[in-house]
């Protein structure tokens, strides 16, 4: 109708990777139409279903193919204690250290993941992942940044009996992370120009209500820049890449009481980051 945008002025981005590949030209078509929802909300003019409340929508993983999807380990010094006391690790890096997450695992916000069978010690790390938005290759830190699209939650899920079998044979984590689901992220990504600080967040996690984890972004050993500086001296990354930079003390696994903590059928596990978003996911 004639309240309506012009068609020709609308974003084509089917997916958030597209609107990062579209570049900042797309990016301005979305804002557009973000704005012109939010102002005949106020009017009361909006017409009728063009806005669906969160409770009525399925979620999808915000990026389901990123070209890789690294994540650091060890980033956090209290964690980093937790995992040598139990057994999970044996060296202490000196540089940032991760492993990969295959793309058949990401998951969605509110979707169910097993409990594979015989996993007795499935655990939960609630993490900041961030988005490349820029291709970056020998990127130093003074310019690293300038590369993030935006941030997001993500539950590094793992089975930790298999962890300590891949620590004993010297593989890196490959079967204990990458278990079907075991990639939960989002439910959104904030881009960079509504993040203050990614290095001043508070993040939790809560299991069936309960805080297990609580933790600041500000205790990274190895910050955002430092992590793009050093991965993209040999690997070139790629716009629409995705990376996790670690969870903080407070998994199952670390507490006394580990066999009481680790995540059963019925849990439900929600990453937090306040008043913000909630990664939420249901294990069956």
């Amino acid at each position: 109708g004639a309240d309506s945008p012009n068609a020709e002025s609308l974003p084509t981005a089917r997916n958030l990777k597209e609107l990062i590949l579209a570049g900042a030209d797309e990016m301005l078509r979305l804002k557009a139409l973000l704005a012109w929802v939010e102002e005949r909300h106020e009017r009361g003019t909006l017409p009728h279903g063009v806005v669906r409340l969160e409770a009525q929508t399925r979620f999808f993983p915000p990026i389901s193919d990123p070209g890789k999807f690294l994540c650091v380990g060890k980033n956090y010094r209290a964690h980093l204690d937790e995992l040598v006391r139990t057994e999970l690790i044996k060296e202490i890096p000196d540089e940032p250290a991760g492993f990969i997450k295959l793309n058949e695992v990401i998951n969605a916000h509110e979707a169910q993941v097993a409990r594979p069978a015989g996993i007795e010690q499935f655990d939960y790390e609630p993490e900041l992942a961030f988005v490349i938005g820029r291709d970056a290759h020998q990127v130093g830190r003074e310019h690293a940044m300038d590369h993030v699209f935006g941030i997001t939650l993500f539950n590094d899920l793992t089975a930790r009996e298999i962890q300590r079998r891949e620590v004993r044979v010297g593989t890196r984590f490959w079967t204990a992370k990458n278990m079907p689901g075991f990639g939960p992220i989002g439910p959104y990504v904030l881009t960079m120009d509504e993040v203050d600080d990614p290095h001043q967040l508070n993040i939790s996690c809560y299991v069936n209500g309960e805080l297990r984890s609580s933790f600041t972004t500000a205790d990274m050993i190895h910050r955002i820049d430092r992590i793009i500086e050093h991965y993209s001296e040999y690997v070139p990354l790629h716009a629409g890449d995705l990376f996790a930079t670690g969870s903080a003390a407070g998994v199952a696994a670390g507490q006394p009481n580990a066999a009481e903590l680790f995540l059963k059928p019925g849990d439900v596990v929600e990453v937090v980051l306040p008043g913000v978003m909630t990664l939420r996911n249901h294990i069956i």
